[in-house]
Formats: structure tokens, sequence, C-alpha cells
């Protein structure tokens, strides 16, 4: 009994739907589907989530959003044409969206609705289609299915009491198209997961129902040992560990949305993520644990978008509660923070920029002045994060060596490493600017040579 995703891409048009048909079919044990939104049709066009969005913010603040209405239901009206499935569903999506707009509701919950609604949407749309090819098939919703969440608007968590619920859902005979990106609150609200969260429910799904298998289904053959835009042509990555993959997710690799494994990961279930457009090749298979003969480094993840604060003072070491008052410090300014290297005498703390703005540094870099009298406090910018990523580095000679060759070769300064907080990853901060030299010298190291 398999769970299968299906993205953005994979639900964009009517095209990639049949596809979607097909494969569906070509596999009697794909019993349970989620569904993204759909998702671009090429390099320059829309999401359908994103024009949500903008529906939801102009309705809010008393703006026009009738464009944005009617740039969703055409999108929805050709996509229902094309597949040549009964137009009720078109009707159906208009009156929902006019239904939430009408909502005596928060102004949160009720763009969480606006936002599910692409999901929701693509559900009731390939559980028709499905049937229309001879397959028996139900559209369910988040709240039938039982997967019950937080109270947090954009930001739902799991809760424990979803999964015995979705296991019943193993005696139902026929096919089950689920949308994935929300849920329901034990009081009937809907909220959604974070950006990216269709990833999450499959992973719900697949671990509440025990499936054999999670396919998550993209745009790509499978996860590449660089990324592509950097590097030409890279390697393929045949089989991750989850830990190797949470690393590569969180350190920029978009392939997953880096919460969405762990469900499947705590059950122990295999995840394969394969291409719509070529369901025929392998892909990557991310399994608990890998043979040891395996490739010790895997991947080398990278992403731009850091900065370091960089705090000094003699005897740092000696002086009682000096972490936690600095971290205090952050956590008044609202500001959380990635990696914390330290010396002696020297801490530094990697924040992403987007936590960050000019009236916040100034009052973090007053504080710390003021509070802990240190000898140097600065924030540095610009920053790039490199990981790489290895089940069993830590006890494999020479990869520290192999990389800092590899970044002298490309003549990239170092600004900070940090190995040892993760058995499954080495870090390294760099210029931005030399983000793209840098990860070509190490593929070269890692992967060519």
């Amino acid at each position: 009994m398999k769970v299968a995703k299906f993205g953005g891409s994979s639900v964009a048009n009517a095209t990639q739907l049949k596809k979607v048909g097909e494969i569906i079919k070509n596999d009697s044990s794909r019993k349970f589907i989620v569904v993204s939104a759909p998702g671009k049709r090429d390099k320059n066009d829309f999401k359908v989530t994103d024009v949500l969005i903008n529906l939801g913010d102009a309705f809010v603040h008393d703006k026009p959003y009738l464009d944005y209405m009617e740039v969703i239901m055409q999108r929805f009206a050709e996509i229902i044409e094309e597949l040549a499935i009964s137009k009720k569903i078109l009707y159906d999506i208009e009156e929902t969206i006019n239904s939430v707009l009408k909502w005596d509701e928060s102004t949160e919950q009720k763009l969480d609705a606006l936002k599910a609604i692409g999901e929701d949407s693509s559900a009731k749309i390939l559980s028709e289609y499905l049937n229309t090819i001879g397959l028996k098939a139900s559209y369910l919703s988040p709240k039938d299915a039982g997967i019950i969440v937080s109270d947090e608007p954009g930001n739902a968590q799991i809760l424990p009491e979803s999964y015995p619920k979705l296991f019943t859902l193993r005696d139902r005979e026929e096919i089950l198209v689920i949308p994935g990106f929300f849920g329901y609150t034990t009081t009937g609200k809907l909220m959604t997961f974070s950006r990216g969260g269709s990833d999450i429910t499959g992973s719900i799904v697949a671990a509440g129902v025990k499936a054999s298998l999670y396919e998550n289904f993209t745009d790509v053959d499978s996860v590449y040992t660089v990324n592509p835009n950097i590097v030409t042509n890279p390697k393929e990555i045949k089989t991750l560990t989850y830990k190797e993959m949470r690393e590569l997710s969180y350190a920029g690799f978009s392939v997953f949305h880096d919460e969405a494994l762990i469900p499947a990961f705590k059950e122990s279930i295999p995840v394969s993520i394969k291409n719509t457009n070529n369901p025929e090749v392998p892909g990557t298979l991310i399994v608990a644990n890998k043979e040891d003969k395996e490739k010790c480094v895997v991947g080398i993840a990278s992403d731009t978008g850091f900065s370091t604060l960089f705090v000094s003072k003699y005897l740092m070491n000696r002086e009682l509660g000096f972490g936690r008052k600095l971290f205090e410090i952050l956590e008044r300014e609202s500001v959380s923070f990635e990696h914390s290297p330290s010396g002696i005498d020297d801490l530094s703390v990697i924040i992403r920029d987007n936590q960050l703005n000019a009236d916040k540094e100034e009052k973090i870099l007053k504080q710390i002045k003021q509070e802990l009298n240190p000898d140097t406090v600065r924030i540095h910018q610009n920053l790039a994060m490199i990981m790489i990523v290895g089940e069993g580095m830590m006890n494999t000679i020479g990869i520290a060596q192999k990389a800092t060759t590899a970044l002298t070769k490309a003549n990239v300064n170092i600004k900070m490493i940090n190995q040892g907080s993760s058995d499954v990853s080495m870090m390294f901060g760099i210029q931005s600017e030399d983000i793209d030299k840098a990860i070509q010298s190490l593929y070269d190291v890692f992967f060519e040579n």
C-alpha cells in the first residue's frame, strides 16, 4: 500500500494531470494520493497559491480583488475543460472562495482558508478525473481523513490523535485523493502548515496508514549531489538516509520542505522521489539506514542570506552566563539563530538575514555593549553557508582536508567552519559572491576526482 504525493508542477495543467492519472492507473497499490495546488506551467508562469494570497491581501486591505479571482477561475476552467469533467467543480471552487471571503472569522484564519483552496480544488478535480478513466476514486477532505492540527494559522502542527484516525482509512476500497497543506483543529477550524506543507501532509498520511512506501512525485528524476544551476549535469543520488535528506533540505535543497519527512521518519517508511514526466526512472530512495560501503559524502548543499554576529571578550570562557545573556538579548528582539560556533574568547552567532533589519541590529549591538562589555562586537553580512553531508563522515579520515583544499584551490576564503555539532554534516561559511566557484571546486573533489 503506497501513498503518492504529486507536487505543483505535476498538477499544473490538464496535460500533467493526465500523466498523474496514468501513473496511478499503472500501480494498483497507489491507494492514497495527496496533491498540491497547481504550480507553474513554465518558468514565467504563476502558482495558484500565490494568486490566492494576493486575492486575500487585496480583500483584507479593501483593494480590488476581482482580477485575481478571474485569473484563478480561468486557470481551473482550462483544466476542467481539457479533462472533460463536470463543470460543477468550477462552480464549487467559486462558491468556496466567495464563502471564505464572507466568513466572520479572524483575518489570519480567513487567509489560511483562501490559501488552502488551491490544494482542495486540485484534489476534487483529480478524483473526478480518475473516475472518468475507469478508476474508483473519492475526494477526501483533511477533516474527514482525520488530519487534526494545532491552532496555529500558517504553522499548524499535526496532533498525535490524527494517526489512529488515518489508519482506519486502510479499510476503504477506493483510491482516496486528499488535498495537502492543511488540516483542522479539534474545534473544526481550518489551519495550514508552513509553506511547502503538502509534502508534510503526504508524510503524515504515509505514517498514519503505515504505507509500505511514500512516493513524492516532482519534476526532477532524482535528488542531485549539488545544485544543477551551479554545476552542469551533476551526479544523481540513488540512496539517502533521513538524516542526510533533512540536513540537505535545511541547507538549501529545494526538493523537500525540511520538516516534511519527520512523520515518515518516525515510522521508518521509505520515501521515493520520482519524476511525473519520467516515472519509469528509479529516482532517489530515502531510507532509515544504508550500507556502510556506500559513498560517505552524498551531497553538497548551499544557501545564501546569512549574517554573523561576532562577539569577542578576553576570558569569555570563564564568565558564567555569558552565552545565556547574549541569547537572551536576541530573544528579546525576537531573533532566532541558526548556528553558534565558539572559541575561548570568541563567539559567533549565525543568523538568517530575514531575522534582522537596521533597527534590530542597532538595538542588539547596543544591548550587547551595555550588558556584556565585550572587547569587540560586530555584524558581518553577505554570508553564504555550504554544507557537506554524508553518514559516517565523523569516522572517515580526510574529509575536512579535502574540503579545505578544494576551497583553497578555488581561492575562496573560509569565514567560519563548524564540524562536530552534527555527525552527518560539515559546514563552511564564505562570502556569498564566492558560492558558485566554491561549490564547483568541492564537487570536483568529492564526486569527479
